[in-house]
């Protein structure tokens, strides 16, 4: 059996049969519990009452958080030098931004330097074969993820602020960051309550009774704190 830290067993007693009753109590508990050595990232773990094996019970959307996720991303752009100009006249600041170039060498080459792909729809083609690489990391660009687009600048704009696509899995279990635990309590709880409304928005049709079975948060190296749903109801 393998043996836990004194760390984890302090955070354990910490949490043994808690259910938050409000929001503050559940991010206090949240940091107490972030003890690690390093910034660590925090969680919500939504067990939702859908099949994604059927079309109308599939959770899938972006958001774009209140106070972003703590995370400094890499943004690859394939368009056309006319397309681009429109970025250009809009000031966008350029740090972090990879434009055409050797993009699509790299990307065949397995050299993969960026978070987030973006193209507008006549570049998708050229892509085609590169599907085998960038789909299994979730980087296929589609519409749906916002990642094909005529509005570059909006959509640029966008992704630096933070957007990003969220999903649930094959089990129909939501698993997604929103934040860091050096956040502030405010920060962590308007984060917090931006995407549960997210994912009540985004209630698929096929859905029946009851949609959100269990809430639970926690960071990336500490145990879960369950969460009464009913907090956000009241909200």
């Amino acid at each position: 059996m393998r043996k836990l830290s004194r760390r984890h067993i302090e955070n354990l007693k910490k949490t043994k049969n808690i259910t938050a009753l409000n929001l503050e109590q559940a991010i206090s508990v949240l940091q107490e519990t972030s003890t690690a050595k390093f910034t660590e990232s925090v969680e919500l773990h939504a067990n939702l009452n859908i099949n994604p094996k059927y079309a109308d019970q599939q959770l899938r959307t972006t958001i774009i958080l209140p106070n972003g996720i703590g995370k400094n991303i890499t943004i690859a752009v394939l368009t056309s030098e006319i397309n681009f100009q429109s970025v250009i006249e809009a000031e966008i600041d350029l740090t972090n931004i990879l434009v055409n170039g050797d993009i699509i060498e790299n990307i065949s080459k397995g050299n993969i330097e960026f978070d987030v792909l973006i193209v507008t729809p006549e570049m998708m083609p050229k892509l085609a074969k590169l599907g085998r690489i960038l789909g299994p990391k979730g980087l296929m660009p589609s519409p749906k993820a916002g990642t094909v687009t005529t509005n570059l600048a909006l959509t640029i704009n966008e992704f630096k602020k933070g957007k990003f696509e969220y999903k649930a899995d094959r089990t129909g279990i939501v698993h997604v960051n929103f934040g860091k635990s050096n956040f502030t309590a405010q920060q962590l709880t308007e984060n917090l309550l931006a995407l549960y409304n997210s994912i009540e928005q985004n209630r698929p049709l096929g859905v029946k009774g009851i949609y959100c079975k269990s809430l639970f948060i926690c960071s990336s190296m500490g145990p879960s704190i369950e969460i009464d749903p009913t907090i956000f109801i009241q909200k």
